[in-house]
């Protein structure tokens, strides 16, 4: 039978042993030769250190976050599932007239491990900033990262784009195999790089077109952002985003990762 350990004495022994951890010995650290631990929690460590069959013990992995937090936790520590979700999810610095929580859920995991634990920061929005496709260029001009392009069509159905570089004019198409196509229409789905080709995004005045390959573009958005399309593209063999291959817009934003 296994040993059941509370969350307060899980937390003692974590603290005991972090600090004599090889991270705490920094060069400012080095002269340090005892260690004082507070009686009580000596007593903890003690009990549990003297368990006379170790091979019972349960490991565990936790989020560094988590065992962050353990250092210095309170001795109420809530454990629910709920809170747990929370802590992944990204910071969102202004409201999003499209995104709800379910749709960030879904979303936040897939994207690339260097912008999964930036907060977003909206950038452009049709609501905010009016519809036209050069201010949308404009207000993404000074970005060197990925941006997130999310659309509301009039029929409510939410889809869009995240693309390795943010959107500009161009004389040719650009990005990188992280860019992807998604969709939450009825279900979230989305459509990675198929390796074809490297047509991922390419800018004009007039539109801005992602995705393509002999026929029709995977997302493709005229000068006023009012109007698009969505096709089977051979860049990311993706099905249409959503029911209405031509579609009209709702809302339209642009997010980028602080």
């Amino acid at each position: 039978m296994g040993v059941a350990y509370s969350v307060g004495e899980v937390d003692h022994l974590y603290t005991f042993f972090v600090q004599w951890s090889p991270h705490s010995f920094t060069e400012h650290r080095r002269r340090r030769s005892f260690l004082l631990v507070e009686k009580e929690k000596l007593t903890v460590i003690d009990s549990l250190l003297r368990d006379p069959d170790p091979e019972h013990w349960n490991i565990i992995t936790v989020r560094k976050e988590k065992r962050s937090q353990s250092v210095c936790s309170s001795p109420s520590v809530s454990t629910s599932e709920d809170e747990d979700t929370e802590d992944t999810l990204p910071v969102l610095q202004q409201d999003s007239q499209i995104l709800r929580e379910q749709h960030i859920e879904k979303l936040a995991p897939q994207l690339p491990a260097r912008v999964q634990c930036s907060p977003w920061q909206l950038v452009y929005s049709t609501d905010t900033h009016g519809t036209s496709l050069k201010t949308l260029y404009r207000n993404t001009a000074e970005i060197q990262q990925p941006v997130l392009l999310l659309i509301q069509d009039t029929h409510n159905q939410v889809f869009g784009a995240f693309s390795s570089d943010s959107f500009r004019v161009s004389d040719c198409c650009y990005g990188t195999g992280e860019t992807f196509l998604f969709t939450f229409s009825p279900e979230f789905k989305m459509f990675r790089w198929s390796g074809e080709n490297s047509y991922f995004v390419r800018g004009f005045l007039d539109s801005l077109q992602l995705g393509a390959g002999g026929g029709p573009f995977g997302l493709w958005l005229d000068s006023d952002l009012l109007r698009g399309s969505t096709f089977p593209c051979n860049t990311f063999r993706n099905a249409p985003l959503c029911p209405h291959q031509d579609f009209s817009v709702r809302v339209l934003e642009v997010w980028s990762f602080q």
